[in-house]
Formats: structure tokens, C-alpha cells, sequence
């Protein structure tokens, strides 16, 4: 397996105590797989990436266990900041949200991605400055050749996005996290933004999270996906599996808020109750104040990852009724 991450742990400790923002996450990916891990804002989907990708704020963030193994290497292991330096951008490499605050807004699009091949491969300016342009043109960002030399500014915001997938593919990794690639773009942008990622994954034969929280962005891309929800993997599963029969009912409530063309004129659903406080999570099933399935004993048994199938796991106490729609 490409990337395997088993039981993490990671903790923010704050004047007002200590959240739990990851309580246990394992999933992995291979090469050439498309992982989706999905949830709601808090549940932890980030806060695992930048763990797996050493850019953690430590403090107040702390790992409190756990593994990271990628191409059979703990990275959590690595004692030197250089070490963890070679792995990023050259083995793995992250596509970030904001492409317009990760960009730096000084220097020219062109010299950012060059700065990779300057680092990390040794090259002069001046044939950095020409595989910039060969990226930007692998991106589909017309008049590369003029445009190399603009600023974040002067590019809207797909074609931002675009760049900030170019400079994650400049030294061919292995693995991508692309973390929220559409957010704030329009339906069409995000749409093209997807097509390219997952033609560039196959093209490179990359490992790739994409990490959102909308299930309508992953349908065509995902092999397989994690929900994610208050810091663990409530269900795992292959992407058709989880379209047709969700095996956790915080699964079935994500979906049902897609909206959809022939529900026009009705009510958009929404999962009652709001996320939970990660300094307070809630004993038992961190889900039951908000699921309509609850019972006495989700209240107090925290449910483990069950096997629904070989392929597939849902820590619902009652999943098999979830199947069952």
C-alpha cells in the first residue's frame, strides 16, 4: 500500500482545554486509487492531512499516536525537519483550499513553480522558469508562455486552483492530498478542476485523497470513500456502495442533502443538531444526539468499525437497519 494510516491521534490543547480533533483514523490508498474522506467542518479530515504531511502547528497541536506509513516509512518517525522536507513536494504533495492565500502575492506565478525544480532538482532560473511554463501548459492555462510572468492576482480563481495543482504535480509525487480543491469556485470551474485532477492521476498513476464535504463533488472521481465525523471513520467504502446503501445513518444524512433536480420547489433536508465540541464529545456514538436511530445503547457504547462486507465498515451499532433504508 502506497499510504497506510493506522490509529492516529492528534490533540489541540487550548486555554480551554484539550480538543480531540483525531481519535483514532486508519484508512489508506495505493497507487493510481482516488480516496474521498468526507464530513462536515470539524470532523477532522485537515487536521489528519496535515499530520500525514508534517505541517502540523505543533504546539498547540500534539500527535498522540499513532502511525504514517508511506512506502513502508513511519513519517512520524522522521527526527529531522530536512528528512520530512525531502519527502514533501518531491514523494507528496497537497493542493490547499485557498489557492488565492497560498500563493504568495509578491512573487510571480512562474518563479513559485519554478522555486520546486530550483530546490529540489538543482536547476538554474532559467530552465526552471521553462518547466513552469511546460506545467502551466499541462494545466490548461492559455498563453502560458505570456502569463508565466503575472502575478496570483491577475488569475481568477479556477485558474489559481490550476496552478496550485500544477505546482503539486512539478516533481511527479506519488501521492496527492488535494484538500477542498473547489471550494468557492462555481459549479462549472469546479467541475473542470475535478476532470483534471483525476485525468492527471491516472496520467501519473498517483495515489490521491480528496478530502471535501460534499458527496456530489467525489461521485465520479472516488474509488473508495472514509466519512469522517468528531475525528473517526464512522464508514468506509467503496464509492457505488456508499450511493446505494449507506451504512451509518450521518452517511444517509450527507446524502440526502445533496440537492437534487426533481425535489424542485421542496424543502432541501439538513442533519438536526450541530457538530459536536471536540472538548466535549459526546459518550457512547459521538453521532446520537443528532441520529434518528439512537438508542439506549449508543448513548453509552462507543460502536467499533463493523464489518459490513471484506471491503467495507460502518461503527454504527444498527447498521445493518441503515442498510435497510
Amino acid at each position: 500500500m502506497l499510504l497506510e494510516v493506522r490509529d492516529l491521534h492528534v490533540e489541540f490543547h487550548t486555554r480551554d482545554g484539550v480538543a480531540r480533533a483525531v481519535n483514532g483514523v486508519s484508512y489508506g490508498v495505493d497507487a493510481g486509487e482516488t480516496l474521498a474522506v468526507l464530513g462536515e467542518s470539524g470532523s477532522g479530515k485537515s487536521v489528519t492531512a496535515q499530520a500525514i504531511m508534517g505541517i502540523l502547528d505543533m504546539p498547540p497541536g500534539r500527535i498522540t499516536g499513532g502511525e504514517v506509513l508511506f512506502q513502508g516509512r513511519d513519517l512520524l518517525k522522521l527526527k529531522e525537519e530536512e528528512e520530512r522536507r525531502r519527502v514533501r513536494g518531491a514523494e507528496m504533495a497537497m493542493i490547499f483550499q485557498d489557492a488565492l492565500s497560498s500563493l504568495n502575492p509578491v512573487i510571480s506565478v512562474g518563479d513559485q513553480l519554478g522555486e520546486m525544480f530550483v530546490v529540489h532538482r538543482g536547476m538554474s532560473r532559467k530552465d526552471a522558469r521553462t518547466k513552469a511554463v511546460e506545467l502551466m501548459d499541462r494545466v490548461r492555462i492559455p498563453a502560458a508562455r505570456e502569463r508565466v510572468k503575472q502575478y496570483p492576482h491577475q488569475f481568477s480563481g479556477g485558474m489559481r486552483q490550476r496552478i496550485m495543482i500544477a505546482m503539486a504535480l512539478a516533481l511527479e509525487p506519488a501521492l496527492i492530498i488535494a484538500d477542498e480543491p473547489t471550494t468557492a469556485l462555481d459549479v462549472t470551474v469546479q467541475a473542470q478542476v475535478m476532470d483534471l485532477l483525476a485525468e492527471l492521476q491516472r496520467e501519473y498513476h498517483m495515489g490521491l485523497i480528496l478530502i471535501t464535504h460534499d458527496l456530489g463533488v467525489v461521485a465520479d472521481v472516488a474509488d473508495r470513500i472514509a466519512v469522517m465525523y468528531a475525528g473517526r471513520i464512522v464508514e468506509s467504502a467503496p464509492v457505488h456502495d456508499i450511493y446505494k446503501a449507506p451504512a451509518h445513518p450521518y452517511t444517509r444524512g450527507l446524502l440526502d442533502s445533496i440537492p437534487r433536480l426533481d425535489q424542485k420547489g421542496q424543502q432541501l433536508y439538513a442533519i438536526k443538531g450541530l457538530p459536536p465540541n471536540l472538548m466535549h464529545i459526546p459518550p457512547g456514538c459521538a453521532f446520537h444526539p443528532r441520529c434518528p436511530l439512537a438508542r439506549d445503547v449508543c448513548r453509552t457504547d462507543e460502536p467499533p468499525l463493523y464489518e459490513v462486507s471484506g471491503a467495507r465498515g460502518s461503527a454504527c451499532h444498527f447498521w445493518r437497519e441503515c442498510l435497510d433504508g
